[in-house]
């Protein structure tokens, strides 16, 4: 019996394929079993066609065997089977699929989806077989053959024994290396595992003998072990079942079997597109956060799966940064793959499944926000820091599908709302969206800055994330109402005698004014007569887009630039202290550095910012008592 020859390119192609163009070895299970459900699949569509041909799919499986004595696997199925010919034009030139042309030659119309179209699959064996063995027996043929191959030497052909229709693969696996144990993959567990990852959702039955353990009979003490035949896969995956026929439960189910999370998910999706793109998807919002959320460690994505094989375990471009806490699933049949069937050969595709389920991501979200409203502020307490982060990247490229789902804790509910809620009951002389920035709501309630926004009776909403300032930037403004904080410089508020009284208040102590600038040159941009407090001596308001709690923000991160906010000191005119700062003006210069220096630090204080010289704090402090 003559050895032939790869052809040349064929061969340089065999290398290629063992050494570098699949990622894991595990690959080859998926990629030869995918091979058999082809080769099934080419009989059902022979069977529509063909009224002679009876297709019974109970007849119809894939059949595991590991045989760890003599250090081999067979994979086998009862598809169509390949004659000499096949053999020869399919295994014997590489790249060269026969499932393609069998597409081709029939003109298979959708529904009737063949997997492998590349014909190089069937090589991965080579990564852990040094032998491989294919007998076949083909529909409408007498005889079967044997095609046999050590690798890029080159392969036989021979006349085969086999009595049914259909095709053995036989793999004699490698011996073990330092690197590698390739006899993992005679193991039970081992096998299980890789065809329910890669394989679980091949439409035709994957059978394997299972060993069990049982009691022998008359002893409660002694056990023996016997197999059963178990079919590994589950064929029919949920996401191409029929809604109607699926409960809660199911969804439930599935969500724990994928081992998605450990909590139960607040809402799941079932989407089935048909169109330029066909797909299906199950998406689920997890309740409780992952340990590792907001980690470098944490991994985003769905899986991927084409024709229910799965493709990427997480396909990180299926889901942008803001939406990394949804898990799930894509399966598509329209997807274009590079020949090792672990990468898309381009992202057209997927751009557009991408965009349609980031739109229906937010509208279940929106939904959620609307029906079950509480459920929603438990998602958001997890995951509204990444929504908001999702408006302040990429330039605020997507403020316009994100803004509707933020929340903000509001002075008047009391409680999380919604920038549409806050306003659709803004007074109609209410210009701005009044905020205010603080550690925590407790520490914003009392704020100075407040007052005279408080005093007008106008709603503050309160950000106490860092991200919170960041992400108001960029949308600047919501339905046509620009935001505004507390501690700007200009609060927006209409003229009243108040503010009459303030400015005539500057006017007049404008020598004042001007000398306790001086003394805090460096340390503030300006000092002004308030126009916002009532009851406060003093407060810090803020020039600029850079705000006090943007400033300690950027001073916390690493490789901070010393950024700072335009600070302005703004002292109460009707308050006590400000009598006492006229008369320390007219009697005593150095009582009145004393008093700036205090107020300046007091105002610090309510910040939460430190305060420069602690010591020299507490040192005037005692001078002021004694």
């Amino acid at each position: 019996m003559a050895k032939k020859q790869f052809k040349a390119e064929s061969r340089r192609l065999l290398e290629i394929m063992i050494n570098s163009i699949y990622t894991h070895r595990e690959i080859f299970l998926r990629e030869l079993i995918s091979n058999a459900s082809d080769a099934i699949d080419k009989l059902y569509y022979r069977a529509l066609t063909d009224e002679n041909i009876r297709f019974d799919k109970d007849s119809y499986y894939i059949r595991i065997e590991a045989d760890k004595k003599n250090r081999t696997l067979k994979i086998s199925d009862t598809g169509i089977g390949m004659t000499k010919e096949e053999l020869e034009d399919n295994l014997g030139v590489i790249a060269r699929s026969g499932s393609l042309a069998f597409k081709k030659e029939n003109d298979v119309k959708d529904g009737y989806d063949i997997i492998g179209q590349f014909g190089v699959g069937f090589y991965s064996a080579f990564m852990v077989a040094d032998v491989v063995t294919v007998i076949s027996k083909a529909l409408d043929s007498a005889e079967a053959y044997k095609w046999e191959s050590k690798g890029a030497d080159g392969y036989t052909i021979e006349p085969g024994d086999k009595d049914s229709v259909g095709t053995e693969i036989i793999l004699r696996i490698k011996e073990n290396s330092e690197e590698e144990s390739f006899e993992e993959y005679l193991e039970e567990y081992r096998l299980r595992s890789i065809i329910k990852k890669y394989s679980d959702f091949i439409r035709y039955p994957i059978k394997m003998d299972i060993t069990n353990r049982r009691p022998k009979a008359g002893s409660d003490k002694e056990y023996e072990d016997y197999t059963v035949e178990e079919v590994i896969n589950s064929m029919v995956p949920i996401w191409r079942k029929n809604k109607n026929e699926l409960t809660p439960e199911d969804y439930l189910n599935f969500y724990t079997e994928k081992r998605y999370g450990f909590d139960k998910p607040l809402k799941y999706v079932h989407v089935s597109a048909e169109g330029t793109i066909r797909y299906n998807a199950i998406l689920y919002i997890p309740e409780k956060i992952p340990f590792d959320y907001y980690t470098k460690e944490y991994e985003k994505g769905l899986e991927l799966y084409s024709n229910g094989v799965l493709i990427m375990n997480k396909c990180p471009d299926l889901l942008p940064d803001y939406f990394s806490f949804v898990k799930g699933l894509v399966d598509s049949e329209d997807l274009s793959l590079n020949i090792s069937r672990e990468m898309l050969q381009h992202d057209r595709q997927l751009k557009i499944i991408a965009k349609n389920l980031h739109k229906r991501i937010k509208n279940e979200l929106l939904n959620l926000q609307n029906e079950e409203r509480q459920k929603y502020e438990e998602f958001y307490k997890s995951f509204g820091r990444q929504l908001k982060f999702g408006i302040y990247s990429d330039f605020g490229s997507n403020k316009e599908l994100l803004q509707d789902l933020l929340l903000f804790y509001s002075s008047y509910e009391k409680k999380p709302v919604t920038l549409a809620e806050y306003v659709k009951r803004m007074p109609e002389d209410q210009k701005f969206i009044y905020y205010a920035s603080g550690e925590t709501i407790e520490r914003i309630e009392k704020l100075p800055q407040t007052e005279a926004v408080v005093e007008k009776g106008y709603e503050i909403l309160y950000f106490t994330d860092d991200v919170d300032e960041f992400a108001i930037k960029i949308l600047h403004n919501y339905q046509e109402k620009e935001f505004k904080s507390v501690s700007s410089g200009d609060l927006g508020l209409e003229t009243d005698e108040k503010d009459k009284a303030d400015e005539a208040a500057e006017k007049e102590n404008a020598g004042l004014i001007k000398y306790m600038k001086e003394l805090l040159a460096g340390k503030v941009k300006d000092v002004k007569v308030s126009k916002r407090l009532k009851n406060h001596p003093v407060c810090l308001t803020n020039e600029g887009e850079v705000s006090i709690e943007m400033e300690k923000v950027l001073q916390a991160m690493p490789n901070a630039q010393d950024i700072k906010a335009e600070k302005i000191l703004e002292i109460n005119s009707n308050h006590e202290v400000f009598a006492a700062l006229k008369d320390a003006y007219e009697r005593d210069k150095e009582k009145l550095q004393l008093y700036t220096d205090l107020l300046y630090n007091q105002a610090l204080l309510i910040e939460g910012l430190p305060v420069n010289d602690p010591l020299e704090f507490t040192k005037n402090i005692c001078k002021i008592m004694t």
